[in-house]
């Protein structure tokens, strides 16, 4: 017995046509018209949109950020990517300093084992030397394709120029994509204590620590570095017009340069949000900071005209109001146990969240909330607005993804042999964002009290139905890690 979906419009990159999809056991078996509904559960999808689940291909799941750690974890955050339409994301191991990509990976695998979507690992190189270069090729057996690297947060993760352009070569060799956080961090190092000495430690002024020209330099110096050598590159969190540029010009001239943006960099401001009364601010911050009205428009036109291949959310959720409770007390006396324990022993406790950064933001833990809000948000303002067709939109939340990070086609697309990864889609559904009805493990929305028009009412993970209106069917252990394929695609 399979699962038949019924005359729905059907959305690829592609195409969009009325048709049926038939799914047995975990994958599409048939597409095409009038199957027979003989032994199979059939799902009426008449009047909505049938199209793959989405893929976020940047996401911060239980990051440690200086003395706490991002609240949603891979059980948490996993139903609530679920329940936005996204069944597959990837996530980023991060190399302990000192440590090794090994060490890294199994951290990020043991917080996998709360899995209820499926996912992948980008490696997060940190600190280079000899031995972390040799442990590079392994990545590829652990399928593992995409190496991250920071040219920001000097004295944490930034590497210098050499380390780069040394990684840079082995990745080109290997087939492997590198990926960069793009703001100068020697520059943000020497504009953020002069702000906290002249007394701007408002979060407003965390946006003037990390000005767009920061961005659009060390974008520059990327994009140049990867023409030079031929290597795939794919700059992440995109924000503003002079990074935008930087990007188009390489492409331009033909070098192997992507980018993407995420879904708060159309919608927040500087001025609205993270100069909002009070500590208000401190619910937007994150790096790159959001930007103008202005770069809004600039973004727009960038995933519109494919100078950008992907809109992603840099997930990375922190308590507003945190750091109720002993915690580090309780932690210390269970050998520095993890707070999500704590917190499931005692719901009334919250770990340290934002108000860490009271009186100095360069203290603040860095990140937002929109692992369930990136597709709704992106269908509103994009399809609905009148800038994306549903084929365009599919194309960048699900299967441009799907293409460039080695996934493709069993990911990112309803095809003959893909992973039944299904969203129906019901367009007509209102539904107001906020924080008292989202899944994500955090007191605040971005988006609190946007309307908007259509949302995923069934949502399948390879042919396993995760979301059911507002139950959720999933499980822990339900999601599967995602063996990504070198030498992806260059859109």
């Amino acid at each position: 017995m399979g699962t038949l979906f019924k005359q729905g419009t059907i959305v690829t990159a592609g195409d969009q046509f009325v048709g049926d999809i038939l799914v047995e056991g975990e994958i599409i078996t048939l597409i095409g018209k009038d199957i027979s509904p003989e032994g199979h559960e059939v799902i009426d999808c008449a009047g909505k949109y049938v199209m793959p689940g989405g893929i976020d291909v940047h996401t911060h799941l239980e990051l440690p950020f200086g003395a706490t750690v991002s609240n949603d974890d891979f059980e948490t955050g996993h139903k609530a990517a679920a329940f936005g339409g996204t069944t597959s994301h990837i996530d980023f191991a991060i190399q302990p300093i000192g440590g090794t990509l090994a060490d890294g990976l199994a951290n990020w695998q043991k917080r996998a084992r709360l899995a209820q979507i499926d996912y992948g690992f980008h490696m997060t190189i940190t600190d280079l030397n000899e031995d972390v270069m040799a442990e590079i090729p392994g990545m590829l057996d652990e399928g593992i394709t995409t190496l991250k690297v920071f040219t920001a947060y000097k004295g944490v993760y930034q590497l210098d120029d050499g380390s780069l352009f040394r990684i840079m070569n082995v990745a080109k060799d290997l087939g492997m994509l590198v990926m960069v956080h793009a703001e100068n961090g020697d520059v943000e190092a020497y504009l953020k204590p002069r702000l906290i000495a002249e007394g701007k430690t408002d979060p407003v002024y965390h946006a003037a620590s990390r000005p767009p020209e920061i961005e659009g330099e060390a974008t520059n110096r990327m994009v140049t570095m990867a023409g030079m050598i031929d290597c795939p590159l794919y700059v992440v969190h995109m924000t503003c017009e002079q990074s935008i540029e930087a990007l188009r010009r390489g492409r331009k001239l033909g070098y192997p340069v992507m980018g993407e943006t995420c879904v708060q960099y159309f919608f927040l401001t500087v001025d609205e949000h993270l100069g909002a009364p009070g500590f208000e601010g401190a619910k937007y911050v994150a790096s790159p900071p959001i930007r103008s009205k202005h770069d809004h428009g600039i973004l727009w036109q960038a995933v519109q005209d494919g100078t950008l291949q992907h809109i992603s959310t840099d997930h990375c959720s922190f308590w507003y109001e945190g750091g109720i409770g002993p915690c580090e007390d309780w932690r210390a006396e269970h050998g520095n146990a993890d707070w999500a324990d704590f917190e499931r022993l005692d719901p009334s406790y919250r770990r340290p969240g934002k108000e860490l950064g009271l009186g100095d933001f360069s203290k603040m833990p860095n990140g937002m909330p929109g692992i369930e809000d990136r597709m709704l948000m992106i269908w509103e303002f994009g399809v609905n607005g009148g800038r994306l067709s549903p084929s365009k939109f599919v194309e960048l939340m699900c299967t441009n993804p799907a293409k460039m990070f080695g996934m493709y086609p069993k990911k990112g697309t309803l095809a003959v042999g893909s992973d039944a990864d299904i969203l129906v889609w019901d367009p007509t559904v209102e539904h107001v964002i906020s924080a008292d009805t989202h899944h994500m493990k955090v007191d605040y929305n971005c988006y609190e009290g946007t309307r908007i028009t259509g949302k995923p009412i069934l949502v399948y993970q390879r042919g396993n139905k995760l979301v059911d209106g507002d139950e959720w069917l999933g499980k822990i252990g339900g999601g599967q890690y995602i063996r990504r394929k070198p030498n992806a695609e260059i859109l």
